[in-house]
C-alpha cells in the first residue's frame, strides 16, 4: 500500500510539473491585442500572433503582447495666437498602432510610443496651427480650426505608423485679462443690439402715428367734402348710429333702468322717462 501511495504521488508531481513545463512553452494574446516574439540570436521577428494561444521557447525566446485597441490621449498645449495672445488648449485623441507594422514600431519607438511621439506631435501642431489665427478667431471658427489640427495630426501620425481616429479640442482657455476684455465686448454687443432694437422699435411706432394721423386727416378731409356735398345729412345719421349703439349697450347692463334726459323724452330710444 506505501508503494502504491508513492507511486500515485510520484505520477501526481510529474503530471503537475509536466503541465507546468508544458505552460512554459506558451503564452495568451488576448481580444484586442497581438503578439510578437523576440528571439536572442534573431531580435524582433516579423511574424504578428493573433488571439488564442501560442508556442515559444523560454530563456531564448519572449513573448510581447501590443495593443491595438483604440485608445484615448489627452495632450495640453501653452501656446501664442496670431496677435500674440497667450492660449492654453487641450485635445484629445483616439489612437492605435498600424498592426502590420507592430514589429517595427516595437523596434523603432517601442510599445510606449503614446508617450514618446503624441505628445510631441501634438505641441507641433497646435502651435503651427493656432499661431495663423487671432484669438477671437479661435472662438469663432473653433470647428474649422479643429478640424485643421485633427488633418495635420492624422499625417503627422502616419509618418509614426500611428492611426489616428478622432481628433477633438476638450479645452480652450484664455489668460484672464482676456478672457474678461472678451465678456465685456460680449456685453457691449449685447447692448447695442439692445440699443438698435428700441431704435427700431421707436421708429415703428413713429411711422404707425404718421399713419394715423394722416388716415384721421384724410377723414377728416372726406368727411368735409361730404358736408360740402349733402349738407349734414350724413352727420345726423352717424350720430344717431352712434346713439343707437349706445343706447343698447345700456339698455343690457342691469344697473341701467331708465335714461334721463333734460325735456322728459329719451333723445336716444324715443321713450318718454318716468
Amino acid at each position: 500500500m506505501e508503494r502504491a501511495a508513492n507511486l500515485i504521488l510520484t505520477a501526481g508531481s510529474l503530471l503537475v510539473g509536466g503541465g507546468m513545463l508544458f505552460k512554459s512553452f506558451f503564452y495568451t494574446v488576448d481580444g484586442g491585442q497581438r503578439g510578437l516574439i523576440f528571439d536572442r540570436f534573431q531580435g524582433v521577428k516579423e511574424s504578428i500572433q493573433g488571439e488564442g494561444m501560442h508556442f515559444f521557447i523560454p530563456v531564448i525566446q519572449s513573448p510581447i503582447v501590443a495593443e491595438v485597441r483604440l485608445q484615448p490621449k489627452t495632450v495640453a498645449s501653452h501656446t501664442g495666437t496670431k496677435d500674440l495672445q497667450t492660449v492654453d488648449i487641450a485635445i484629445r485623441m483616439l489612437h492605435k498602432p498600424i498592426e502590420q507594422y507592430l514589429p517595427e514600431i516595437y523596434k523603432t519607438i517601442g510599445l510606449n510610443y503614446e508617450e514618446k511621439i503624441l505628445p510631441s506631435i501634438a505641441n507641433e501642431v497646435l502651435k503651427a496651427v493656432v499661431a495663423q489665427y487671432d484669438a477671437d478667431q479661435l472662438i469663432k471658427m473653433r470647428e474649422k480650426i479643429s478640424q485643421e489640427i485633427k488633418e495635420g495630426l492624422i499625417e503627422r501620425a502616419k509618418e509614426f505608423k500611428i492611426v489616428l481616429e478622432d481628433v477633438s479640442i476638450t479645452h480652450l482657455g484664455f489668460m484672464k485679462e482676456y478672457a474678461q476684455a472678451i465678456e465685456a465686448k460680449q456685453v457691449a454687443q449685447q447692448l447695442a443690439e439692445r440699443q438698435k432694437f428700441i431704435v427700431l422699435r421707436d421708429e415703428e411706432e413713429k411711422n404707425a402715428k404718421i399713419i394715423l394721423s394722416e388716415g384721421e386727416s384724410e377723414a377728416a378731409r372726406l368727411i368735409n367734402e361730404a358736408v360740402k356735398s349733402y349738407g349734414t345729412a350724413q352727420i345726423e345719421i352717424k350720430k344717431l348710429e352712434t346713439a343707437k349703439h349706445i343706447a343698447e349697450t345700456l339698455a343690457k347692463s342691469p344697473n341701467i333702468s331708465w335714461i334721463p334726459t333734460g325735456n322728459g323724452v329719451s333723445n336716444l330710444l324715443n321713450l318718454k322717462t318716468f
